[in-house]
């Protein structure tokens, strides 16, 4: 995250203070990162070559504590709402991927108004019984890993997954990790679907869904599913990438993303 700023960003709900990454200017643009923290990368860097990116941490994924005021998606959202005002945010462009993506459009779909653009990439919140969501939660780390990426010998993904040295870091990064899946396994567990279907109808932002080709965590099918459910979606898969397109195809992803958001 080189050249990005981290605001511990006060919250007018008495929540912990949110360590918003910042970078850029021109019109914003909100990211919302998914099950496993800030992992934008280079899509943030690239954004932020002429946008003002603007990227908050999930409720919860500080302090565990926050979580006991949050009971489900309204509180969420209410929080999100909170924060993005507290920012000064107005009307922007909305990014969000795999949980983030299902807070994304589920914040569209509740304040239609304030959304201009909105990109959703493997976003959770549906539920297909012919295509079951794969339980990441209770799953071992390389599990997890083959969940999320189409090819472990790619080489962003390799040096991604490469552990760190320091015993610091390890810790660290244990409790990065433990923080972001509880905190969202909060909102999603066992089954990640609250209605969303039923709401899709309310968004209103031109519509982007990213896929990768190879998703083994949200099947494709859903990708078409969230496309027949906003009105005027465009649908783009993503080559030779799993769950986070992002990291595994990120020159491809970077492009359609840039081109859309114009």
């Amino acid at each position: 995250m080189n050249g990005f700023e981290v605001t511990h960003l006060p919250h007018p709900g008495g929540f912990v203070a949110n360590p918003v990454i910042g970078k850029g200017s021109g019109r914003p643009v909100v990211c919302l990162h998914g099950l496993f923290g800030h992992e934008w990368g280079g899509l943030l860097d690239d954004l932020a070559t002429t946008r003002q990116v603007v990227a908050p941490a999930h409720a919860g994924s500080v302090d565990l504590a926050d979580l006991e005021r949050l009971d489900g998606i309204p509180d969420l959202l209410l929080y999100y709402d909170d924060l993005f005002r507290t920012l000064g945010l107005d009307r922007f462009d909305l990014v969000g991927h795999s949980f983030g993506g299902m807070v994304a459009a589920e914040y569209a779909a509740t304040w239609p108004e304030r959304i201009g653009k909105l990109v959703l990439i493997d976003p959770l919140g549906l539920w297909n019984e012919a295509h079951p969501v794969a339980d990441h939660l209770l799953s071992t780390p390389p599990v997890q890993n083959a969940m999320r990426f189409h090819d472990l010998a790619n080489s962003r993904v390799a040096a991604y997954l490469k552990p760190p040295t320091d015993p610091g870091d390890i810790q660290a990064g244990l409790l990065r990790r433990f923080l972001v899946l509880a905190s969202t396994a909060h909102f999603i567990h066992p089954i990640p679907e609250r209605g969303l279907r039923r709401r899709l109808r309310r968004i209103a932002a031109e519509t982007l869904i990213v896929w990768g080709a190879d998703d083994r965590l949200t099947p494709r099918p859903y990708a078409d599913e969230f496309a027949a459910a906003i009105a005027g979606a465009r649908l783009e898969v993503i080559a030779d990438a799993g769950h986070t397109p992002q990291l595994e195809q990120g020159t491809a992803t970077s492009k359609v993303v840039r081109n859309f958001l114009g």
